[in-house]
């Protein structure tokens, strides 16, 4: 039975825009909502073993009592299988189940299922039909929206990808019930991000209601969820191809994926990897750009609060520098650096001297100026 604990947002990308809907209780009414856009096509869900036995069963059943044809594909889970290969398996299900371009894919899951799901559909036959049904705090906030698909390659982050508006993002709070502590927390790195970047009384609120957070009340989950989806849908709705104001969006994600990719992505999840790399950013914006010492102290607790790292892996500055130069952020040969100027305001920055990044990851390793 559906109720009426839902509130939605709009994507506003002209023929490609689309309805973010946030909720508790309500996923059962998405097989009906996607029978009245999707009736004549082919779903097939996409997830991984862990999420298709906590959930799998539940969304299928949605979308055939819709009378939707669906069927599950359970894909390899984890950062290391976000590879072409992985891709592969889910082109070889459609192609050998004669899937044409009346299909639609539906990721089932947190940013890595989202990831490749979305590739696969921007690519397969040269587009078909994406639902994205974040299971994660972390793809709630932040992949399932805005378009960016993709995997990864062995030289560096997200390197291979495409730009794939979805359909159609459903978020149902009850799938947050059964998702453990470390990955609910790791989801809220990129919640202060959006405090960071846009809006300084959200960050307040953050601090102010950590408990709650954490305790999971439905009232703070909405709040924050519903409104690090407005943020960053305004921001894609300025620019879907992160050709200039997107670029916000990776605050502490220079620092964060260069460490992710130094251990391998095995060692740190991705919202850990950002929570370091914002500290990492603000050390750098004191000497760079004024920001407060006192700001960055804010952070650091904040973050600690909520039990994420605020210190870097040590690894020798040159390793981080090349893992940065690898990263897709660089254009013309520099490093892309997204600075806060204040709790609230950033801006990006591409004259950052090699002196300069090395004096922050020495703080950062530190946890000293």
């Amino acid at each position: 039975m559906t109720t009426d604990t839902k509130t939605s947002i709009e994507v506003a990308l002209g023929p490609r825009s689309y309805e973010i809907t946030i909720g508790k209780g309500w996923i059962d009414g998405l097989g009906a909502d996607l029978c009245s856009s999707f009736g004549k096509n082919r779903f097939v869900i996409v997830t991984n073993p862990e999420i298709d036995a906590l959930h799998g069963a539940r969304l299928l059943e949605i979308l055939s009592a819709a009378d939707l044809r669906a069927e599950t594909l359970s894909i390899p889970e984890g950062e290391a299988a976000k590879t072409l290969d992985t891709v592969s398996k889910i082109y070889d299900f459609l192609i050998e189940r004669k899937y044409g371009r009346q299909t639609t894919l539906v990721a089932l899951g947190g940013g890595v299922v989202g990831d490749i799901v979305g590739f696969a559909a921007d690519s397969f036959l040269r587009g078909v039909g994406l639902v994205q049904v974040p299971t994660t705090l972390l793809s709630m906030v932040d992949s399932s929206v805005g378009g960016k698909t993709g995997v990864n390659h062995r030289l560096g982050k997200n390197l291979i990808g495409a730009f794939k508006q979805p359909d159609r993002v459903a978020i149902e709070l009850d799938f947050l019930q059964t998702l453990p502590e470390e990955e609910f927390r790791s989801g809220m790195a990129e919640v202060v991000k959006y405090g960071m970047i846009r809006d300084a009384e959200f960050f307040d609120y953050l601090e102010a209601n950590v408990g709650r957070i954490i305790g999971r009340e439905t009232d703070a989950l909405t709040h924050i969820i519903r409104r690090s989806c407005e943020i960053k849908a305004e921001v894609v709705s300025q620019d879907e191809t992160e050709a200039g104001v997107r670029m916000i969006l990776n605050l502490g994600h220079t620092f964060g994926h260069a460490v992710e990719m130094l251990t391998n992505y095995r060692e740190i999840r991705h919202g850990e990897g950002v929570a370091m790399g914002m500290m990492a950013a603000c050390r750098l914006a004191e000497d760079v750009a004024d920001f407060p010492v006192e700001s960055t102290k804010r952070l650091g607790d904040l973050l600690q609060k909520l039990g994420l790292p605020v210190l870097l892996k040590r690894f020798e500055t040159e390793k981080y520098l090349g893992a940065m130069a690898s990263d897709k952020k660089v254009r013309s040969g520099c490093v892309r650096f997204v600075i806060p100027e204040r709790i609230g305001t950033v801006v990006i920055r591409d004259d950052i001297e090699d002196d300069e990044v090395v004096a922050a990851l020495e703080a950062s390793f530190s946890g000293t100026e």
